[in-house]
């Protein structure tokens, strides 16, 4: 009996550290949801290219000469042509879908997951001439996706951290508004935005298959090209757009920062 005993308490004791080494080990699937915060942008601006000869930074002037836009701008959407107030970009809940594997050496565990989601997000820049009139720029996210490697540290068997960074997508929606009914204008998108994404987060096991999580994403797009182009419409010779022989503009910063915090469910196969 005794040497019984002693045989299933070392079958035990050598079970135990297998079954831990399993906890985060192998193909798992989850959803996430989260809320998307955005960079504060209240000094951006419009860069005007006179000619549309590729040169921006330039000043379209009107026919005495002065700045057409000494009004200023702003870093949302105008609420008047009269004066230079704007709203506020609008922050959002966020959906993802995500797929990924996992390998656990020990306590250590490495992997790489990929993630399918969306975000509600507008971000928005505008100027305004001294017509008076507003000209307003606004991008919104149509659908992500994400390709990020992860390693992290087992606490205990049921505990993982992790830090995660890697490849960020997203397809946007580019838009344009003005209070100028006169200049005709036309939008050339720059629809696809690449970046990368950096983060960290803890999962905690609930059962044999399921956990949940919390995790942080700081996601960085750059490369925004959207232009608008501007050309006569009914606008008379003296009209600054005319004057300089066409105008394209577009953002003085193309970056476009965002910080996530995400609740995570997941289920390992």
């Amino acid at each position: 009996m005794k040497k019984y005993l002693l045989a299933t308490s070392v079958a035990v004791a050598i079970a135990a550290p297998v079954h831990a080494q399993d906890q985060f080990d192998g193909v798992y699937a989850g959803v996430s949801v989260g809320y998307d915060f955005q960079a504060g942008d209240d000094d951006e601006f419009i860069s005007f290219d006179r000619a549309s000869d590729g040169t921006f930074g330039e000043t379209v002037t009107t026919a005495a000469g002065a700045d057409a836009f000494s009004p200023g701008f702003c870093g949302g959407a105008a609420t008047s042509p009269q004066n230079t107030n704007c709203r506020d970009d609008s922050d959002g809940v966020s959906f993802q879908a995500r797929f990924g594997y996992d390998r656990q050496m020990s306590n250590f565990v490495i992997g790489a997951v990929g993630e399918l989601g969306t975000a509600d997000l507008s971000d928005s820049v505008s100027a305004f001439s001294t017509t008076p009139a507003f000209y307003t720029m606004t991008r919104e996210i149509d659908f992500t996706a994400a390709l990020r490697a992860r390693a992290g540290v087992v606490a205990g068997m049921n505990t993982l951290l992790y830090a995660t960074g890697g490849l960020a997508y997203a397809k946007m929606d580019q838009a344009h508004v003005s209070s100028n009914t006169a200049n005709a204008f036309t939008v050339i998108a720059d629809e696809d935005a690449w970046g990368y994404q950096l983060g960290a987060g803890i999962e905690q096991k609930i059962g044999e298959k399921f956990s949940l999580g919390i995790e942080y994403l700081y996601t960085g797009y750059g490369n925004d090209d959207t232009l608008v182009r501007v050309g006569q419409g009914t606008a008379g010779a003296t009209n600054p757009f005319v004057l300089a022989g066409g105008v394209d503009f577009l953002r003085a910063n193309d970056d476009f920062d965002i910080q996530s915090v995400k609740a995570v469910a997941t289920y390992r196969f």
